[in-house]
């Protein structure tokens, strides 16, 4: 019998022990307060903590764990997106909302084969949007996990992961797509996710809170249209309109999953000890160098 016993207060212990973790957090919570209820910033701090952060560090982050400064750089970058989607919607000629062509192609800010000299193009593709499900799918999931991930790691942690996707996606575009126009910040944003995503299936039992396969799913399902959206965009469009490639949602994926990864788990030490920051740099740099040396020297846009 007692043996049974021992078995039936082991069983109960993995369904218990979440919430007896979280009642210590909040008894810690309260005494740290003085005995007064934690306030709704703290709440929402760690619910980004569980969200954002394996177990082991999650206390770390709460200790110190404010809105200062406010998660400024996915906020601005989201707000000039969306300005610059309206201008183009607005005041250029363009069909409809849904397909916008004449404007967007004549932008100074689109990468364009044609026009590679001009370099910042392969940085300023990202402002402009080829329709309302382009940039609706791309505002929701970079507000979505880009503002926790900046109340957590900061924006020049964010900042450094999302021009390093739209980086990634222009110069892959220009490899792999090299006679297609590219639009949109999809680089960046599939950046944001390759890198929660990795640190996600290392510490996936710590990370995921309750119904958080569910809210994944939600998730893949709007990365699943967008994908969808920019295939059509390259392969089904008529023959007066001018496809855009989609590489940048690959390349951006796997900068995520390399420079992402290393600066998403090292919340709590210093990045540029860590080794596999130098060796995601070095390989990332490796890939970039060769992509400039292509578009120079082997590119059929030339």
């Amino acid at each position: 019998m007692a043996d049974a016993h021992d078995l039936e207060m082991e069983s109960m212990n993995p369904n218990t022990e979440t919430e007896m973790k979280e009642a210590m957090e909040e008894e810690e919570m309260r005494e740290d307060g003085g005995g007064k209820a934690p306030s709704k910033d703290k709440k929402v701090h760690r619910i980004v903590s569980k969200w954002m952060l394996p177990e082991q560090v999650r206390r770390s982050y709460l200790d110190r764990a404010n809105c200062f400064p406010p998660p400024v750089f996915i906020i601005s970058i989201s707000l000039v997106e969306l300005a610059v989607f309206i201008y183009y919607a607005v005041w250029k000629p363009q069909k409809q909302w849904i397909t916008l062509d004449t404007g967007i192609l004549e932008s100074p800010f689109i990468y364009s084969p044609a026009k590679r000299e001009e370099a910042w193009r392969f940085i300023s593709y990202m402002l402009v949007h080829a329709g309302v499900q382009h940039i609706v799918g791309n505002l929701i999931m970079q507000l979505i996990l880009g503002i926790p991930l900046e109340m957590v790691h900061k924006g020049h942690r964010v900042g450094l992961v999302y021009l390093a996707g739209v980086i990634a996606g222009s110069l892959a575009s220009s490899i792999f797509d090299p006679l297609k126009y590219l639009v949109g910040a999809s680089g960046g944003v599939y950046a944001l996710m390759g890198g929660y995503f990795m640190n996600v299936l290392v510490n996936f039992r710590e990370m995921i809170p309750a119904l958080g396969i569910a809210r994944l799913l939600i998730i893949i399902l709007i990365i699943t249209s967008d994908i969808g959206f920019a295939l059509y965009r390259r392969f089904f469009v008529s023959a007066n309109e001018s496809p855009v490639s989609f590489a940048a949602h690959i390349a951006g994926g796997f900068a995520g999953m390399s420079i992402g990864y290393t600066v998403f788990s090292c919340f709590d030490k210093a990045l540029l000890k860590d080794p596999r920051f130098w060796i995601a740099i070095a390989a990332y740099l490796a890939c970039f160098i060769f992509a400039v040396f292509f578009n120079i020297f082997l590119s059929p846009a030339n």
